[in-house]
């Protein structure tokens, strides 16, 4: 359960605008907030089983996403390279002060 809230939230936070304004607060409210389906329908006069079928129909859309668009994907690959990038630049032997340097730009790409 906890590897698919994290694969949820990863692909909310790349393919969430593309949601309507409900669904993102149903995702946001269960995924983020750990709301219950009950607290959900409470809070917006729904059933639960309209709040499941919500939030199924929402995982949906960004799985389908991602399978399109793969920038999640992507984006964990790019994040390996960086990686990589960083670990071969530590191991240089040159200017420290310009080896810092370029390690502090990596550190910003991979925070970024």
């Amino acid at each position: 359960m906890l590897e698919k809230k994290i694969r949820m939230g990863e692909l909310y936070d790349f393919y969430g605008q593309l949601l309507t304004s409900r669904q993102q607060e149903f995702m946001e409210l269960y995924y983020q907030h750990d709301l219950s389906l009950g607290e959900i329908a409470e809070k917006f006069a729904v059933s639960r089983q309209a709040v499941y079928d919500n939030l199924r129909r929402s995982e949906e859309l960004l799985k389908e996403y991602e399978a399109k668009l793969k920038l999640l994907a992507k984006n964990k690959e790019l994040r390996k390279k960086i990686k990589l990038v960083k670990e071969l630049v530590e191991g240089l032997d040159c200017d420290p002060e310009k080896r810092q340097e370029i390690i502090t730009l990596i550190d910003q790409l991979l925070d970024g």
